[in-house]
C-alpha cells in the first residue's frame, strides 16, 4: 500500500507542472478575428487565431529559427523540388489521420484564386503525394525562402473541407460566407469551442496534440474578446477581467506599468500610406478627368508634408521608429541609408503641388482602419491635418477592420493607411506583394495603388530565384531605391509594439506581434 501511495504521489508530481495546469488565458485587442478560414485573410490577428487551430509543415522557434512541425525533415533531390517527410500518428481534431494528401490539398488551396495567402506559396507550381507520409513541393525555379514561406501555410483536412463545401478558400474581399469561416478542423494545440463574432471566441486544449509533450506553457483554454475602446481595454486588464492586451494604448502604458506588466519590442511591420496611381480618374476626389497621384511631384509633396517625428511624439508617445523604406530592420535586405527619410519640408510640398498644376486644393478621401494598427485612426487624423497645411484637403474615412480590408482589397480607395509585416524575414515578401505590378499569384497582390516600374518588376522576378546572396541583395537594394525615388508608397514608421499583461502572466514577445498561447505560462 505504501508503494502504491508513493507511486501515486510521484505520478501527480510528473503530471502537473510546478506552475500549475488547467489555466485560462483571457486576452483582448481592439478588433475581432476576421475569419477562421486559414487561407482567406492574410492579417496578423487572424493568422494568430489560425495558428492555435492549424499547424504548418515548418515553424519558427522563439528565436525565429526554423524548426520541424508537421514535417519532421526535408531535403532537395533537385533544385526545383523539396521533399518533406511527415510526422506520423498525427490526427485532426475530428479524429481523421493526417497524411500527405492533406498537405497537397492545402498547398493547392493556398494557390487558389480566392486565397489571400499567395505570398506564402509564391514560386510553387505543384505538390505531389509520394506516399502517406512523404510529399514533394515543386517550384518554378530555385526558391531561397520557401521554408520561411511555409511557416504560414496552414494544413487543412481534405475530406472535411470537401464534405463541407470548403475546398476553396472563402472569398473575403467579396464578403462571402463560408463554413470554414466559422468552423475549424486542424491538428493544432487548440480546438475551436465557440465563436460569437465581435463578442468572444473560445479555444480549448487539444488533448491529442502531437506537440503536447514539448508544450512549455500551461494554458488549456483561450478566450479572445475584441474590445474596441482603449480605455475599456485598459480598465479590463487592471480590474482582472482579462489577462493580456495585445495593443495597449500608448497613453496608458505608464499607468499599466505601475499596476500590471508591460513588455515591449520592435515589430517587423511598416506602417505606410498607399495612393491610387493607376486609375485614369481619381476616385472620391474633386479632380475630374485625371489622376493627380499619377504625378510623382504630387506624391513627393504628400510625403514631404508629413512630419513623422511629430507623429512619433504626439500620437505614438515615442513608440514608433520613423522610416523612409518599406521594410523593417529585422528583414533581410534592409539598408540603413534607404531608411533615412526624405526631409519634412511643407514649403517644398507647396511648390511641388504648384509645379504639378495643383495650386488649388486637391480633395480626396483617406481610408483608414480604426481598430487594426496602433493608434491607426489618430495617425490618419494627424496626416490629414498636416496635408491641410499645404493646401491638400483629405477627408478621413475611418472604419472597422472588417469593413476596411474588403474595401481596400477591392481597389475601392483613393488613399489608404496600411501596415505590412514580413513573416519570412526576407524583403521579397514586401517587394513582390507591394511593389511589383499586378501579375499572377503573389505578384502585386497587395499593390492596391497600382504602382508600376518595369525595371523594378524585372529585378523582383530575378530576386525570386537568385541563390547568390550578393547578387540578390544588390537587386533588393536597387528595387527599394527605385521605389523610394518615385515615392511609390509613403512609409511612415516601423511599429514598436508593447504588450500589457497581469503580473502573473509570462509570455514570449514576438516580432510578428503574435501571441503564442502554447508558450504562455500563468503562475
Amino acid at each position: 500500500m505504501r508503494r502504491t501511495l508513493i507511486a501515486m504521489a510521484l505520478a501527480a508530481v510528473v503530471a502537473v507542472p510546478v506552475t500549475g495546469y488547467a489555466k485560462t488565458l483571457r486576452w483582448a485587442s481592439q478588433g475581432d478575428i476576421l475569419t477562421l478560414d486559414p487561407h482567406a485573410q492574410n492579417e496578423g490577428l487572424t493568422i494568430a487565431a489560425s495558428s492555435y487551430v492549424y499547424d504548418t509543415l515548418v515553424a519558427y522557434d522563439k528565436d525565429f529559427k526554423l524548426s520541424p512541425a508537421l514535417a519532421l525533415s526535408w531535403d532537395q533531390p533537385d533544385p526545383n523540388v523539396w521533399r518533406f517527410t511527415l510526422r506520423q500518428g498525427v490526427k485532426f481534431h475530428d479524429g481523421a489521420p493526417f497524411t500527405a494528401d492533406d498537405v497537397m490539398f492545402s498547398i493547392k488551396r493556398a494557390l487558389a484564386p480566392t486565397s489571400n495567402f499567395k505570398a506564402y506559396v509564391n514560386g510553387i507550381s505543384d505538390a505531389k503525394v509520394i506516399d502517406d507520409h512523404t510529399v514533394e513541393i515543386i517550384t518554378n525555379g530555385p526558391n531561397p525562402v520557401l521554408l520561411r514561406q511555409l511557416t504560414n501555410v496552414f494544413i487543412m483536412n481534405r475530406a472535411w473541407s470537401e464534405k463541407n463545401n470548403a475546398a476553396a478558400p472563402q472569398d473575403f474581399s467579396k464578403k462571402e460566407e463560408a463554413f470554414s469561416a466559422r468552423n475549424t478542423n486542424g491538428t493544432g494545440a487548440y480546438m475551436l469551442k465557440s465563436r460569437d463574432i465581435d463578442v468572444k471566441t473560445v479555444f480549448v486544449e487539444n488533448p491529442d496534440w502531437w506537440g503536447k509533450p514539448g508544450k512549455v506553457g500551461n494554458v488549456t483554454e483561450v478566450v479572445y474578446t475584441p474590445i474596441k475602446q482603449n480605455a475599456t481595454r485598459t480598465a479590463a486588464l487592471l480590474s482582472g477581467e482579462i489577462d493580456f492586451v495585445l495593443d495597449p494604448a500608448a497613453q496608458d502604458l505608464a499607468r499599466i506599468s505601475q499596476q500590471a506588466k508591460v513588455v515591449e519590442g520592435n515589430e517587423y511591420r511598416t506602417i505606410y500610406l498607399g495612393l491610387d496611381q493607376k486609375s485614369p480618374e481619381l476616385k472620391y476626389s474633386n479632380i475630374k478627368g485625371k489622376n493627380p497621384f499619377a504625378d510623382v511631384r504630387v506624391r513627393e509633396a504628400l510625403y514631404r508634408a508629413i512630419d513623422v517625428d511629430a507623429i512619433k511624439k504626439a500620437v505614438m508617445r515615442g513608440s514608433s521608429s520613423p522610416t523612409g523604406t518599406m521594410i523593417a530592420p529585422q528583414v533581410h535586405g534592409w539598408d540603413q541609408n534607404l531608411a533615412q527619410r526624405t526631409a519634412y519640408d511643407p514649403e517644398k510640398s507647396r511648390n511641388l503641388l504648384k509645379e504639378a498644376g495643383y495650386a488649388d486644393a486637391i480633395e480626396f478621401t483617406l481610408d483608414c482602419p480604426n481598430n487594426r494598427y496602433i493608434n491607426d485612426e489618430a495617425i490618419c487624423q494627424a496626416v490629414v491635418g498636416m496635408w491641410a497645411k499645404v493646401g491638400v484637403k483629405a477627408t478621413l474615412n475611418a472604419m472597422p477592420r472588417a469593413t476596411y480590408f474588403p474595401k481596400v482589397q477591392s481597389f475601392d480607395s483613393s488613399a489608404y493607411l496600411f501596415g505590412w509585416g514580413v513573416p519570412t524575414f526576407d524583403a521579397l515578401y514586401t517587394l513582390q506583394s507591394l511593389i511589383r505590378s499586378k501579375g499572377e499569384g503573389a505578384d502585386g497582390s497587395f499593390n492596391f495603388g497600382g504602382y508600376a516600374n518595369a525595371e523594378a518588376d524585372a529585378l523582383i522576378d530575378k530576386i525570386k530565384v537568385e541563390v547568390d546572396t550578393q547578387k540578390r541583395d544588390a537587386a533588393i537594394k536597387k528595387v527599394l531605391a527605385i521605389h523610394a525615388s518615385e515615392f511609390g508608397h509613403i512609409p511612415l514608421h516601423d511599429q514598436v509594439i508593447p504588450w500589457a499583461m497581469r503580473k502573473n502572466v509570462n509570455v514570449v514577445h514576438r516580432a510578428d506581434n503574435r501571441l503564442s498561447a502554447d508558450w504562455v505560462v500563468i503562475d
